[in-house]
């Protein structure tokens, strides 16, 4: 028995390869499949199985395009309602992979499909079970994100969680490992552990979900203090259920080379948008006009579904050598409409003597020097609601970076004021910025480093909390 997780950080999302006596299957893989590929050609084995445990909402799925490449069947829990050609499991069937079992665990809740799957060794004794959005190390997939035509309610589905984990997880033995979907980070549950696996003891002992005995009780505890899901996830969803393009003919797309001039010409399209995916430092420093910065060194594809819309075409420009990373990250949340990428990167673009634009940097410090003496000072905190609340810059504005898309967030900026623009450590400031330059504001500075260099310089810059007055 061989099994790896293949976990992927910037989408906080877990796959997973199962393989014995040279058959294998695969478990909630990605769009990009090359990896599920090689690993089972190293391994001389032949992939039988793709195992979806639902429509995934946070990334596109590469069932399809791993099923065209391996011949392998496509498996979707009871209730599953697509026209895809996969095989709708019935609850308690049973797969054999190798000398392997793999029994399919309905547990809707998280939303009507979800199902997990029960891995049994070669003796038939439970091993490990793979929970995808039902159940993460220290929390429980949401229910909020699978109403039906608003039939089925959010607690609704709590309801049918409680009971999916009351009746298929709680009486598993103890020392059954628990591979979840996701770890810290994802928006598929309010506050996921650290690590990315588990046991069932060990969840019966430390996740708050597991240990509610009353469904009312589950229900109330599983449903409080739910934000908002990110905008992208219904398009996923509908994508994963519906189909997409061949990731190979994606990126075909987007690894066309585009001179200066081509790239400039491509640009005046209506429906064009140039995505600069270098990291934020760099981008500061000089960028082509109009472009919007989503570095790869954050949450990029997370952020690009949150802020890019899905109808238009995309022009790139990346890092030299980082083209085809920036497609296939893309590509994962989704985005399909690539028209090619500036070759030579930003320096070719500055070397033909195009227009150009930047955002200044500044220090906590010199903000705080900058606060007595400017009466134009605004300063503009992107991060979360929540954040902003627990501690901020007095008097800071908070517009948290998923509402500036909306230009009607811009209301209180105007051209004689000097914005200085925070998150929490510097990724989100810049993202921001681009977008504010791109709605014609350009008196912005950049604060490095954020709220958490802010707070290293002490009482330099006052700051307060939210005050919360009872009715």
């Amino acid at each position: 028995m061989f099994i790896e997780q293949l976990y992927t950080g910037c989408l906080s999302e877990a796959a997973y390869y199962i393989e014995s006596n040279g058959e294998a299957a695969v478990i909630d893989p990605l769009r990009d499949i090359e990896e599920y590929l090689h690993l089972a050609q190293a391994r001389n084995a032949k992939i039988k199985y793709i195992f979806e445990t639902h429509f995934h909402a946070d990334f596109v799925s590469g069932h399809l395009d791993l099923a065209t490449a391996t011949g392998a069947t496509i498996i979707y829990g009871p209730s599953t309602e697509t026209r895809l050609p996969v095989k709708v499991a019935t609850d308690g069937e049973i797969f054999k992979v190798g000398n392997l079992t793999i029994e399919v665990l309905h547990t809707p809740g998280h939303t009507l499909e979800s199902s997990c799957f029960l891995l049994k060794n070669e003796q038939g004794k439970d091993y490990a079970v793979f929970t995808g959005d039902t159940l993460f190390v220290g929390d429980v997939g949401r229910p909020d994100l699978a109403q039906k035509a608003n039939l089925i309610s959010m607690d609704d589905l709590a309801g049918m969680l409680f009971d999916s984990l009351q009746n298929k997880i709680i009486p598993l033995a103890d020392d059954v490992i628990v591979y979840p979907g996701h770890g810290a980070g994802s928006s598929c549950g309010k506050n996921l552990g650290t690590e990315t696996s588990s046991t069932i003891g060990e969840q019966k002992q430390g996740n708050y979900a597991l240990q509610q005995t009353n469904k009312a009780d589950f229900i109330k505890a599983v449903t409080e203090g739910l934000t908002t899901p990110p905008s992208y996830f219904p398009i996923n969803v509908k994508i994963n259920k519906e189909g997409y393009e061949n990731i190979n003919s994606v990126i075909e797309k987007g690894l066309k080379a585009l001179s200066v001039a081509e790239f400039k010409e491509k640009s005046k399209n209506d429906g064009v948008i140039i995505l600069d995916t270098r990291i934020s430092k760099v981008f500061t420093e000089g960028f082509v006009p109009g472009s919007i910065s989503i570095g790869l060194e954050g949450r990029f594809a997370e952020w690009a579904g949150v802020i890019l819309p899905f109808d238009k075409t995309f022009l790139l420009v990346t890092e030299k050598g980082k083209e085809k990373e920036s497609i296939i990250r893309l590509a994962r949340v989704g985005f399909e409409k690539f028209d090619g990428y500036l070759d030579g990167s930003y320096e070719a673009w500055l070397a033909a003597g195009e227009k150009i634009d930047m955002i200044i940097d500044v220090e906590a410090d010199e903000l705080a020097m900058d606060i007595p003496f400017d009466p134009n000072i605004v300063i503009v905190d992107v991060r979360k609601e929540t954040e902003f609340d627990e501690s901020h810059v007095k008097d800071a504005i908070n517009i948290p970076l998923v509402d500036l898309v909306d230009p009607a967030s811009m209301v209180n900026l105007d051209d004689h004021h000097n914005v200085y623009v925070h998150c929490a450590g510097g990724y989100r400031s810049v993202i921001a910025l681009s977008l504010l330059k791109r709605q014609g504001i350009h008196n912005l500075r950049n604060v490095i480093g954020g709220y958490a260099m802010i707070k290293e310089i002490g009482d330099k810059i006052e700051t307060e909390k939210t005050t919360v007055t009872q009715d």
